[in-house]
């Protein structure tokens, strides 16, 4: 699935985004390609699109449904993953312990051996969600000391944080060397 394009100095990279279902994948994914919020229904399956990046970033987004039934799928998309993009519903803090083992699941996977990520705690504009530090603490994100990663705030109905997960995201694809820049 990943592959470096060095034409134009343009750096194509593989993100796939996984997350518990209701997290707000879909909703992000589209809101990144500059759409208007839109009602989304579950993902069966997955959803692929390109996305063109500031800085000459060329993406290619697998947004892939995180129902139970679908998570056994979610190791077929990771051979060749340049950065895993981890979508969390900040306000669902009954169902963070599950999110922090399929989580840990995935990073665990053999493809994934020092493929950065990037957490993006969604729906912080809801007075309920929990703060970026308790996120945190209760994800154990500290323990990845092997690898680059980030967590980041952001908000899929409002947009807020999408530039600087933007910027994360750059700045992991640097650290795995799939980043070029003109």
């Amino acid at each position: 699935m990943g592959s470096v394009n060095s034409r134009d100095h343009k750096a194509e990279a593989q993100v796939v985004m996984i997350g518990l279902d209701s997290a707000g994948k879909t909703t992000l994914l589209y809101k990144l390609k500059g759409h208007q919020t839109v009602e989304t229904l579950p993902t069966v399956g997955f959803n692929v699109e390109p996305l063109e990046a500031p800085g000459h970033m060329s993406l290619t987004l697998w947004d892939v449904g995180g129902q139970t039934q679908l998570r056994a799928s979610w190791k077929d998309h990771l051979e060749g993953t340049d950065v895993l993009v981890y979508v969390l519903d900040s306000t669902d803090e009954a169902r963070l312990p599950e999110a922090a083992a399929e989580l840990m699941e995935v990073l665990d996977d053999p493809h994934m051996a020092s493929v950065p990520f990037l957490v993006l705690a969604n729906k912080q504009e809801a007075p309920t969600a929990l703060p970026l530090l308790e996120i945190r603490e209760r994800l154990g994100l500290e323990r990845f000391q092997d690898r680059s990663w980030e967590l980041r705030a952001c908000s899929a109905l409002t947009g807020a944080g999408l530039p600087e997960a933007l910027q994360s995201l750059r700045s992991l694809l640097k650290s795995r060397g799939r980043c070029a820049s003109t």
